[in-house]
This record gives C-alpha cells, sequence and structure tokens, in this order.
C-alpha cells in the first residue's frame, strides 16, 4: 500500500487525492516523510497540509527542526492552529515554545485550554537540558489498590490520551512511586487481581534534575523504551520516551562533532553567508593565535634553521604527527567523558595507558622518521634528533589528549568545544620545540 503512494508520488497524492483516501492511509506513512515532502514543495505549503487531520500536522510539527515548527504552525488559520496545539504533548508544546520568542510564545499559550497552560508553564520552569526539561506529563498511573478489572476499565478512558500505555505506573495515595506493570501484564491476569500483587517495586527511575546526556547513556545501557521522572520525594512528574532519547544523543553527538571542528552546533549548510561566518570566523581567530605562538617557537630558533635548512623540511612531519596523535586521544577521552566512562577511581589508570600508546607509537614512529632523516642527510646525529623529537611530541599529544578535555570538564567548561584548541597549540608548540630545541643542543654535529 506505502509503496503505491511512493510511486504515485507522496506530494500528488496529499494534494489530488481524495479526503476518505488519505484519511485511510496516513496512517502508513511516517510524518518525517511527509514533512520531507513539505520541505521540497515548491508551491504554497497549505496545499500538502488541507486534507490532513490536526493531529497528523501535530506530529508533522514535532518531527521538524525547532526553526521549522512555528512557521509550520502559522501555515494555518487561527481555529486550526487551535486544533493542532491542543493535540501536543506537553513536551512537544514546550519544544515550541522554546523555539519562538516571547511574543510568539505568548500567541500560542492563548490557544491552549488551562490545563496544558499550567503544565507547560511547570515544565517550563526546569532546565531544559534536564529530564524535568524532556519529559512529558500525560502518563498513565494507577493506585495500588485497584484491580485489574479497574484498571482495564480505566485504561479505556485514559490511554487515547497518554504519549504510550505499555507500561503502567503504580502510585499509593499520596502519588508516590511504588511500581510499574506492563500492558501484557495486564492483559493475561484475571480481573479480580490486585495490580500491588503482581507489578514490579523495582522500577528504575530519573531524577526530576539529571541532565538530559545522562539519561540518554541510562537508555542507551538498559535498552529501555520508557522511564519514570521522579521528585526528591519519589512522586512520579513525568515520563521520558526513547524517541526523545534518540534525538537527543543525536544533537549531542551532533553538538559534540561541530565543537571540536570550532563550529556552532546550529549552523547549517544551508544556512546563510553571514551566519557561516558568524559560526566560523572566532575560532579561526583562536586558532590563528595558536599558530602566531607556533610561529613564534621556530622563530626563536631560526639561527639554528639557517645553518641546518634540513630541518625546515622536517618540522611539519614532527608537528603533524604529534597533532594527528593528540587527535587520536582527544576523540577518546571526549567521547569517554560523555559517556560518563572515566572518573577519580580509573582517570589515573587511563592516563598511564595513553601514556603507553604515546610511547610506543612514538619509538615505532620515531624509528621509522630517524631512518628516513639519516637517508635524507647521510647523518646519523639528525636522524636520531628527529626521531626523539617525535617520540617526545607523540607522548606529549597524548599527554595532553587526556588531560586537557578532563582539566576542562573539572571546571565546567564543554571539552568538545575547547579542546582541539589547546591540544593542537601543546603539539605545534613543543613539536617544534623538542626539535629545534635538541638540534640546537646538537648543532655541531649536524654541520
Amino acid at each position: 500500500m506505502t509503496h503505491g503512494l511512493k510511486e504515485k508520488g507522496l506530494t500528488e497524492f496529499l494534494i489530488n487525492g481524495d479526503i476518505d483516501e488519505i484519511n485511510k492511509l496516513i496512517q502508513f506513512i511516517h510524518p518525517a516523510d511527509i514533512l520531507m515532502a513539505i520541505r521540497q514543495y515548491e508551491g504554497s505549503k497549505i496545499d500538502l497540509f488541507q486534507k490532513l487531520s490536526p493531529n497528523v500536522i501535530a506530529d508533522i510539527i514535532d518531527e521538524a527542526d525547532d526553526e521549522e515548527k512555528y512557521d509550520l504552525l502559522l501555515i494555518h488559520s487561527q481555529i486550526i492552529q487551535k486544533k493542532i496545539i491542543n493535540e501536543m504533548s506537553s513536551d512537544e508544546l514546550v519544544d515550541l515554545l522554546e523555539s519562538v520568542s516571547e511574543n510568539e510564545a505568548k500567541s500560542i499559550m492563548i490557544k491552549m485550554n488551562k490545563e496544558d497552560v499550567d503544565e507547560v508553564k511547570e515544565l517550563l520552569t526546569y532546565p531544559a537540558d534536564s529530564a524535568g526539561g524532556i519529559m512529558a506529563t500525560e502518563f498513565i498511573s494507577v493506585k495500588e489498590s485497584m484491580t485489574i478489572g479497574d484498571t482495564l476499565i480505566y485504561l479505556q478512558k485514559e490511554a487515547p490520551e497518554a504519549e504510550t500505555s505499555y507500561y503502567i505506573y503504580v502510585v499509593d495515595e499520596n502519588d508516590i512511586l511504588k511500581g510499574v506493570i506492563s500492558l501484557r501484564d495486564i492483559v493475561i491476569s484475571s480481573f479480580d487481581v490486585k495490580v500491588f500483587d503482581i507489578m514490579n517495586n523495582n522500577a528504575m527511575t530519573i531524577p526530576v534534575d539529571m541532565d538530559r546526556e545522562e539519561v540518554g547513556h541510562i537508555f542507551e545501557k538498559y535498552g529501555f523504551l520508557i522511564m519514570p521522572v521522579v521528585n526528591e520525594d519519589m512522586q512520579i512528574l513525568g515520563i521520558v520516551t526513547a524517541d526523545d532519547i534518540i534525538e537527543i544523543l543525536s544533537d549531542e553527538h551532533t553538538e559534540d562533532l561541530y565543537r571540536l571542528a570550532g563550529l556552532k552546533e546550529d549552523e547549517k549548510v544551508a544556512g546563510s553567508l553571514k551566519s557561516a561566518i558568524n559560526s566560523r570566523l572566532p575560532w579561526l581567530f583562536v586558532n590563528l593565535i595558536t599558530a602566531i605562538l607556533a610561529a613564534a617557537t621556530v622563530g626563536f630558533f631560526e639561527g639554528t634553521i639557517q645553518k641546518v635548512v634540513a630541518l625546515a623540511t622536517f618540522m611539519p612531519i614532527v608537528a603533524g604527527m604529534g597533532g594527528n596523535a593528540g587527535t587520536q586521544t582527544l576523540t577518546i577521552i571526549i567521547r569517554s567523558i560523555a559517556l560518563g566512562e572515566i572518573d577519580s577511581k580509573n582517570s589515573k589508570k587511563i592516563l598511564l595507558k595513553e601514556f603507553g600508546v604515546g610511547l610506543c607509537t612514538g619509538l615505532a614512529v620515531g624509528a621509522a622518521v630517524a631512518f628516513l632523516g639519516y637517508l635524507w642527510e647521510s647523518n646519523i646525529v639528525f636522524g636520531i634528533v628527529i626521531g626523539a623529537s617525535m617520540v617526545l611530541n607523540m607522548v606529549a599529544a597524548t599527554i595532553s589528549g587526556f588531560a586537557v578535555p578532563v582539566i576542562l570538564k573539572k571546571m565546567d567548561i564543554d571539552p568538545a568545544l575547547a579542546s582541539a584548541v589547546f591540544v593542537t597549540t601543546v603539539t605545534d608548540v613543543l613539536g617544534f620545540f623538542f626539535f629545534l630545541g635538541l638540534a640546537t643542543l646538537f648543532l655541531p654535529f649536524l654541520l
């Protein structure tokens, strides 16, 4: 059925299809596919929306990037906007409100019912990067004293409004979380069985103030589809679902990748020239400063280079190999910090391992480049100088690749944002210093 739609063309189907046929088949089309068709359509966007129900449009807006959400909402009339907004879950509304200006947020909240406004205002009090900032409040909870029969009747009423109904949380009279029960266990149990008797009372929870990246690591570790968010008193406040976590982890990985390159994470390939320049230019100036430091180091040994011109040929090799070694260690350490794999207990062991890696790889590469230097200049001392400087720089590179992000993390600075600049500076400056310093020390043997 969906294969036929692809052949016909989704855009043509949404514009020219019969409204009854669209409503029948739309459940088989993912909102992300519809969003892609909307993005690619060059005509009036409303043409693709006019036959879709408000709940489908709400799902499409939820799939959109933050900067797209409000624009997609504005395509519709005020009446339809209100219907769309009332179909959105609390976490989706928070995402929408956080992506717009204060005046635009007010215009959205006017169209929301009072209950949704109260829920969203409460959610907005939590930091955006915390579990509270990403949770949804549409969850199902039942009292531990209820029977399975009572629960089934309750589910028929409440499940359509919930974010997910696969897991039902069990609470006491004070809404304190006592356990969790799966929909499967409910279906296969007798009507007169008490919920308390079949619930799992070891439900894992997420503190409301936990960082969202740490929440993502818990989902990754245990493979959960959904987890409850609780306060200090173990009252359940909301839930986090796996689809939210996938998006969060993707955003975090993209952010780290961009920051390692000295880019702002919101830069898009189709963005404006001005935004691209504003994103890249500041870090290019930072890199310029580090390059000047390296150049100053070289300038300090200008007399040595004038006497042994071959040194200039091999300088980029020493600095470049050190940079590569530092980047390798840096990438692994930043990723390990993000996953919570480095702590005070194992940091010393990891540092010693990286030192060993730097020493062994430095000896191997140093031996190769020493032999090359000997062949190049027919001078064994020249080969020893470049080989020894290679070993020293690669050891320094791996140590800095470990130490810089760890220190920045302790200073509450994102390691992905600044580590690369510092490590590059270390490998360039020390690489030139080791090579040219040793060359100066053994200069009589190089002439």
